[in-house]
Parts: structure tokens; sequence; C-alpha cells
């Protein structure tokens, strides 16, 4: 372990991987006589591959029955600290590299970024981004803006609607949007869905994106901003999430951004990344390279950290696992307004293996699913009764 521990200090580091190491190095420090415990006999010669080392091996090969309880903290810290390295160097790859080295990056992580999870969230959205927000069902309006609810059912959402960028804490933001959302749409119709975008367009959806804040009292955040651009134009805007954020501009040089700098944004961000070599040469030679191709303004949100564990993180996975029906803590199933259900059960009888006498059941299946129950479980209890 001490071979690995001083091994970076025999690499060449830039300034920013140098002060990473310097700070990994305080926090293990604490935990020395710990970390001194683990048999390390993986000695990478390379930055990235180390903190990947460092990572395995502080969490999942130490013995966490020896620290003490003021240690936990210093761990989780340590941890931290490696996980934000690791998207830092990652991303910063982006800066030199060719197209065919990021699609097959993105291809060879696909199962830990679980890919194909996030291209049906894109695949779905891309299915109703013409609809304006004021007139989608409350479910789509939480696919499009990135937050999780237990009302979405999996059946129909079978992807966690936080991927790319959560927008869950902004409260103010989704008070606004279910309140205004015909604000949000006359914001957002400055923004092309095909061609160019200038930087006078994207001004003026600031403009008209602040006002809605600005005119209930209310601070105009850029993180939820971002998640909206970045599903109209997922070929022109990055979003970005606060606990990514220190580790994208760090790798793309550029001082960390306030909630409030939209110029920046822009600036730094969204032109920065197409200056990249590999956002301008992007052309599909494959199938999946024609998705990316699409949506190559998301590639670095595939960048950051991502393991074994990451797919199962996934609020959809998580939601499969719970009871079908969902009940608040008054014991009352959580209905569904009489819109959302009529629209999830025609999309699910649209399916071609869905026969005749079970559409013909089409107003007691929106019934049941109005009262909670999931779609699929509705239509599967149908064909139990119905044959």
């Amino acid at each position: 372990m001490k071979k690995l521990l001083i091994s970076p200090s025999k690499m060449t580091l830039g300034e920013q991987e140098n002060q990473i190491y310097q700070n990994i190095l305080k926090q293990s420090s604490e935990l020395s006589l710990n970390l001194m415990a683990v048999k390390v006999e993986n000695h990478p010669d390379d930055f990235l591959p180390w903190c990947y080392e460092l990572l395995s091996a502080s969490r999942d090969r130490m013995n966490y029955d020896l620290l003490e309880p003021q240690q936990l903290p210093v761990l989780k810290k340590l941890h931290d600290q490696l996980i934000s390295a690791i998207s830092f160097l990652q991303v910063k790859t982006l800066r030199i590299a060719p197209w065919p080295v990021v699609s097959v990056f993105v291809e060879q992580h696909k199962d830990v970024i679980a890919l194909d999870e996030q291209l049906r969230l894109v695949d779905y959205i891309k299915s109703i981004r013409k609809q304006s927000l004021k007139d989608m069902i409350p479910e789509d309006l939480l696919a499009f803006s990135g937050k999780h609810m237990a009302s979405l059912d999996p059946s129909t959402y079978n992807f966690d609607v936080e991927w790319f960028a959560s927008t869950k804490s902004a409260k103010s933001f989704h008070q606004m949007l279910g309140d205004l959302p015909g604000a949000f749409d006359d914001a957002l119709v400055n923004i092309p869905l095909e061609g160019d975008i200038t930087q006078y367009e994207y001004q003026q959806f600031v403009a008209a994106y602040s006002k809605i804040f600005t005119d209930n009292n209310e601070k105009p955040t850029l993180a939820p901003a971002t998640r909206l651009l970045a599903m109209r134009r997922p070929d022109i805007f990055t979003p970005i999430t606060n606990n990514r954020l220190d580790a994208l501009c760090g790798a793309l040089g550029v001082s960390k951004l306030k909630n409030s700098d939209f110029e920046r944004y822009w600036q730094d961000i969204v032109k920065g990344i197409q200056a990249m070599s590999w956002y301008k040469m992007a052309k599909p030679s494959n199938e999946l390279e024609e998705q990316l191709v699409a949506i190559k303004a998301l590639i670095p949100c595939f960048f950051h950290y991502a393991d074994a564990k990451t797919p199962d993180n996934s609020n959809y996975i998580k939601l499969l696992s719970k009871p079908k029906r969902t009940t608040t803590t008054t014991g009352k199933t959580q209905r569904r307004g009489k819109e959302s259900a009529e629209i999830l059960v025609d999309r699910a009888l649209a399916a071609d293996d869905i026969p005749e006498h079970i559409r013909s059941k089409r107003d007691s299946i929106v019934s049941e699913v109005q009262k909670g129950r999931s779609v699929n479980e509705t239509i599967s209890l149908m064909r139990t009764i119905f044959g």
C-alpha cells in the first residue's frame, strides 16, 4: 500500500492532477494504519488507473470492523475525492480524443453506464419533444424535466428520468414549472428544434426563463435550465448538476460555474465542447454511433465515474422491485388523473400483441389505472380474467 500511495509522486502530473493527489493524501493520512493493512498487487503507472486502484482498495478490500466511528466520514470523503478525480480525468480526455476513441469508450462501458436504459430515455424524450410542456401529462413533464416520482409507471417509463441531470432538489423550479408550464414553453420556443443555435437565441431563452422566476420573487437557477435545454436539443446543450460541476469545469479547464452563470455556461460549456475535435468530427459508422451523434452534447455525461453498481441505482430498477400498488402513509393508493391514465393505457393498447377483446376493455383498464394500478399489471389481470 505504501508503494501505491507514493507512486503518483513519480508520475508526470499536471498542476490540477497534483493538487488532486495532495488532497487525496491528506485524507489518506488519517487512515494510514487501516490502509496499510490492505494488500495491493496492482501498481498502475498512470494517475487514472491509480485512482481506480486506491478506490477499490479503500472501499472494497478494507476491514471496516477496524475503523473508528470518527474515521467513517474521512473514508467517505476520500471515496468522494477519488470518484470526482476519476470523473475529472475521464472527461478531460475529451479535450484531445478523436471521435472513434470517444465512441469506443462509450461502447466498452455501456454496461456500467446503463447505456441501453439511458438511450431509452433519449428515445422517449424524442417522441414527446415537439409537444408543448403545458400539453404534456404530468408523468411526461417529469420525464422531460428530470424528476423521479413513484407515479411513473415502469411499464411505460422503462428508464430513470434522472439520467443526465436530476432536478429533484430544484423545488422552486418544479413549483414554477407546475404552475406556469406555458411560460416555460415561451422560453423554450426560442431554441429551434433543428439546425444551428445562435447566442442571441440562447440569450432570448435565458431572458424569458429568468423572467418566470423574477416575476415570482424567485432566483433563476442554471442547472435545471440546462436540463430543459439538453432535452430539447441534446446535440447542442450539455446538462450540468452541482455534484458533477467541479469535475466538468476542471476537465474543461474553466473556473467553476455559479448557479447563475448563464452567460458563462454558453461560452465555457456549450461552445467549449463544440470546439472539441470529437464533437466536430462526429459521424456515425454504425447504429450505435447514429444514436450517439444525435445526442453528442450528452456524451460528456457518459465519461463521469460509474461502476458495476451504477445500473442498480437507477430509480427505474428500484421501482421495479417495489410493490406494484404504491401507497401513501395513510394507506390509500396514489391515484392518477384521468387524462394521464387514458394516454398511458392507449399507448399500451396500441402494441401489436394486444388482442381485440382486451382493447375492448379500455374503459375498465383506464379506471383501474386511475386508481393507481400499473398499466401492465391491469392488462395482465384482464388477460387472466378474459383469456
